[in-house]
Parts: structure tokens; C-alpha cells; sequence
């Protein structure tokens, strides 16, 4: 009896991380689909290295989402929520980021040239060894 309680409680824990993995980790194939369905909810979504150029991801939320070294450029975001997001080594070349709330986002070492901050939030945000030239920082904070 007690052997095959842990059995089943060794199932469901692996379900569970399962399930864990699949909620979290997308491709950009996921992310574009469940965008064109309505869906705006990324949160801590796993998108290391991804590359969603040109993608319009506007007013989505990727709160915490691990966005270390994906291709952003020229990516619409405005209005994201990308608190909290790490954004290490991100390329957001001419990236759409006006209105987006990046407070606490680690951004050192991404690419933001061109990228538009204008009405951005950031916060706490992390920017050292940042690429920031030619960005358009108009009213952000």
C-alpha cells in the first residue's frame, strides 16, 4: 500500500512538472497563435533565444518572462508589461517599446538602438552595458 502511494505521488509530481514546463515554455510559433487568438498572457513565459522579429506582441504581458538573448528587433510592444522580464542580452533593435512598463526588467547588455522608449517605464530597471544609441527616450521615466 505505502509502495504504491509513493508511486502515484512519483506520478502526479512528475505530471506536475509536466504540466509546469508545457505552461511555460513557447516557441514563437505558440506565442504568435495564442496572440492571434486573443490571448495576452505570457507571464514568466520561457522564450531564451527566441527569435520574434517583427512580431506584433502590443500590450502583451510578459512579466517576468526569461527573455535572455531573444531576437526582438523591430518587434511591436508597446504597452507590454515586461516587469521583471529578463532581458539580458536581448536584441531590440528598432523595437517598439512606447508606453511598456520594463520596471525591474534586467536589460544589461541588450541592443535597444533605435528602439522607441518614448512613455516607457523603466523603473528600477537594469541598463547597465545597455546599447541605447539613437533610442528614443521622449518621456520616459
Amino acid at each position: 500500500m505505502i509502495s504504491s502511494s509513493l508511486a502515484l505521488s512519483a506520478l502526479n509530481t512528475s505530471r506536475r512538472r509536466q504540466a509546469v514546463k508545457e505552461k511555460c515554455y513557447m516557441d514563437k510559433a505558440e506565442v504568435l497563435s495564442r496572440y492571434k487568438v486573443g490571448d495576452r498572457n505570457f507571464v514568466e513565459a520561457d522564450l531564451r533565444q527566441a527569435n520574434l522579429t517583427e512580431a506584433n506582441l502590443s500590450r502583451t504581458n510578459l512579466s517576468r518572462a526569461n527573455l535572455t538573448e531573444a531576437n526582438l528587433s523591430r518587434t511591436n510592444l508597446s504597452g507590454a508589461n515586461l516587469s521583471r522580464a529578463d532581458l539580458y542580452k536581448a536584441n531590440l533593435t528598432k523595437a517598439n517599446l512606447s508606453w511598456a512598463n520594463l520596471s525591474g526588467a534586467d536589460l544589461s547588455a541588450a541592443d535597444l538602438s533605435a528602439a522607441d522608449l518614448s512613455w516607457a517605464n523603466l523603473n528600477c530597471a537594469n541598463l547597465s552595458g545597455a546599447n541605447l544609441r539613437g533610442a528614443n527616450l521622449t518621456w520616459a521615466v
